[in-house]
């Protein structure tokens, strides 16, 4: 019964026993070490075979589900060659799909001959449980709510104290009701695998809040998900119950063992000299295109493999819409550089599992040709930081961003047409984890990063934002309202681009992190959404506009404008835009006529969204619709008719309907 399934990696449970497996080509002989039920006394410990192909393989009898277990890895000790043999350390099956608890760090667990087996949690053997696969709820064009777990459900008054704070508290009626009231059409979770803090972090009494320091691509973080994957699987089902689909924000380009004076913990003591890219003729010096340390060699055929699995993993034993890639750019890389259609991406594409699933790339790395934005393989959609630059500098208003707003608003065909593109991967965002909060970025001009510990050294320091005249947290009414003014056109901007829409949890409602842009570190009230002090008027905002997309379709479709009378640019005259109006260095309104599809009525209609970027109010004459009258949107839900000119506020987005 066990040769039907010769896996090369993890623990797989049949009636009579377990089988064991891991991959090592350097290792001169792996253990395979069990436990008891409490996971702190070991009680056997034996050594596994070497197979072709350098699999080590085990078979035990008699045991069960929920065994405890780890490996050792004897070899050669040479961090110099690349080698890091320590049997005094106890690993982490890399497929390990379940842990007893969660990563802590701790000096020991980098130093050779400390034996770490009362530091490591240990894997448990489970029974893998399968979903009926559905088609993703989630669509290209559709709305991504990016979500935190812990912050976003820690301080929610509604959630019982025992379930804050973890991925069951997305399923609460409270939260559901919230996500369904604002148009969400899919969570995406930032990284809920597990993961241990950076080392520097204890010592100034602070905690990786986030998650994007993986050690287990598989294991769920016990303190985020202490339901396994039963926990994620129920969510996920009613989620999509309610419409709403699931996406998962994994981390494959780097682990937490970090860099020569990191730790040893899973891949690096199974064989760091396979698993991690090295420097060429220097196997000691480990490539850091990631910025933490390593970088994980996702061409090769194990890792490949398990990034496949693990991917599988989460669609088949949970449902999820799909995935979404931290440093993308490391999948596609190879000794050669970034390859668009190399190995791991293809295989990725062509899964017969994964193949329906959306696929997100965040399309940049600090390596070397690690900027990718727009040359990932379809159907990958990827952040635009462009359009982010962009749309910021806008309202800014900086001066030549007529121009790359138009483009922005239209798709970015710039970026997406290449290789013969014809429509749209655009994912457009404004504000996301990592970064200012939108709240902040029309609050402060600079960065605030003191309380991480690094004196505002971390963070980027170009952020495109403004203050309003004040520097941070004020009770000046006017410039409260000048700041809600400015979050209502940038969510309106935003939601009237064409592409996907990602907003993060707490930017519909102004959430601040208090100026600081690299709020990793602050598993905190830094971090953790007050519910009680989110502004309802711009709840009520996002709601609105989110419900415009929706009505019309113009928004959600991808193909690009082809200006046969879809697209008209006018300006207040209500005439095209001159070219000497686009290359007007301020040039401070710009209007947006769509042919669309208007749901409400099942007609096709003619929109617009004008937009005014000045302080002081425009108005645009409009163009006589084809049928009878515009009439102004409002979030109230009473749509005002208009003669044929309409009065834009200053700061401010409008749509009106020609009908």
């Amino acid at each position: 019964m066990r040769a039907d399934n010769r896996a090369k990696g993890g623990a797989i449970l049949f009636e009579t026993g377990v089988e064991f497996a891991v991959w090592s080509q350097h290792a001169a002989e792996i253990q395979l070490c069990l436990f008891d039920e409490t996971g702190n006394k070991e009680f056997a410990r034996l050594p596994m075979a070497r197979e072709d192909g350098h699999v080590h393989r085990l078979f035990v009898d008699g045991l069960k589900e929920g065994t405890r277990y780890g490996f050792r890895a004897d070899g050669i000790y040479a961090p110099e060659n690349g080698l890091w043999f320590d049997p005094s350390k106890l690993l982490v099956d890399p497929y390990a799909k379940q842990l007893d608890r969660p990563f802590r760090h701790d000096p020991r667990l980098g130093v050779f001959g400390e034996d770490t087996q009362n530091l490591m949690p240990k894997a448990m053997v489970t029974r893998d449980t399968k979903v009926t696969l559905e088609k993703p709820l989630f669509e290209p064009g559709g709305f991504i709510y990016e979500v935190a777990v812990k912050p976003f459900t820690i301080l929610h008054p509604d959630i019982p104290e025992t379930q804050r704070g973890t991925v069951a508290a997305l399923a609460h009626p409270s939260v559901i009701a919230h996500l369904k009231r604002i148009g969400v059409d899919a969570v995406e979770l930032m990284p809920i695998t597990a993961w241990i803090d950076e080392r520097h972090l204890p010592p100034l009494e602070l905690a990786n809040g986030w998650g994007y320091n993986p050690v287990a691509f598989m294991a769920l973080d016990p303190r985020l998900v202490p339901g396994g994957m039963a926990e994620l699987r129920d969510t996920v089902a009613k989620l999509r119950a309610e419409g709403i689909g699931v996406i998962l924000d994994l981390v494959f380009n780097h682990t937490g063992e970090s860099d020569r004076y990191g730790t040893t913990l899973s891949l690096r003591g199974l064989d760091n000299l396979s698993f991690f890219r090295h420097q060429p003729e220097r196997p000691g010096e480990l490539v850091n295109d990631t910025g933490t340390g390593n970088t994980v060699a996702c061409d090769h055929p194990y890792i490949r493999q398990l990034v496949i699995d693990s991917l599988r993993h989460f669609v088949l034993g949970a449902g999820v819409d799909g995935f979404r890639f931290d440093l993308a750019p490391v999948l596609g890389r190879t000794a050669n550089g970034f390859e668009a259609q190399g190995g791991s991406l293809s295989a990725i594409l062509d899964d017969d599992v994964l193949s329906d699933r959306i696929m997100i790339a965040e399309p940049w790395d600090i390596g070397p040709g690690g900027y990718q934005l727009g040359n990932f393989p379809a159907p990958f959609l990827e952040w635009n930081d462009r359009t982010r630059d962009d749309i910021r500098c806008y309202w800014r208003c900086d001066d030549w961003k007529t121009g790359p707003l138009a483009t922005a608003l239209a798709g970015s065909s710039d970026i997406f047409s290449r290789n013969g593109g014809t429509a749209t991967r655009s994912v457009n965002f404004l504000a996301a984890h990592d970064g200012f909060t939108l709240k902040d970025l029309v609050s402060y001009s600079h960065k605030h990063n003191e309380a991480n510990g690094e004196e505002n050294r971390d963070g980027h320091s170009e952020n495109h934002s403004w203050n309003n005249g004040i520097e941070g947290e004020t009770r000046y009414p006017d410039i409260i309202k000048k700041r809600r003014d400015d979050l209502k056109a940038l969510i309106s901007t935003l939601f009237a681009s064409r592409g996907s829409i990602m907003l993060t949890a707490g930017d519909e409602g102004g959430r601040t992190q208090r100026g600081n842009n690299n709020a990793y570190c602050q598993d905190n009230e830094i971090t953790w959404v007050d519910w009680k002090a989110l502004d309802e008027e711009l709840i009520a905002h996002t709601a609105f506009v989110v419900a415009l997309r929706k009505r019309f379709s113009v928004f959600s479709e991808s193909g690009f404008f082809d200006g046969d009378g879809d697209v008209e640019w006018i300006s207040p005259s209500g005439n095209p835009m001159t070219i000497g109006e686009w290359e007007t260095a301020n040039f401070s309104t710009l209007g947006m006529l769509l042919t669309t599809r208007d749901g409400d009525s099942r007609r096709e209609v003619r929109l617009a969204v004008l937009f005014n970027r000045s302080d002081r109010a425009h108005d645009f004459l409009l163009p006589a619709p084809d049928t009878a009258v515009w009439r102004l949107l409002s979030a109230s839900g009473n749509s005002r008719k208009l003669g044929g000119t309409v009065t834009v506020p200053p700061r401010s987005v409008i749509f009106c309907v020609g009908n």
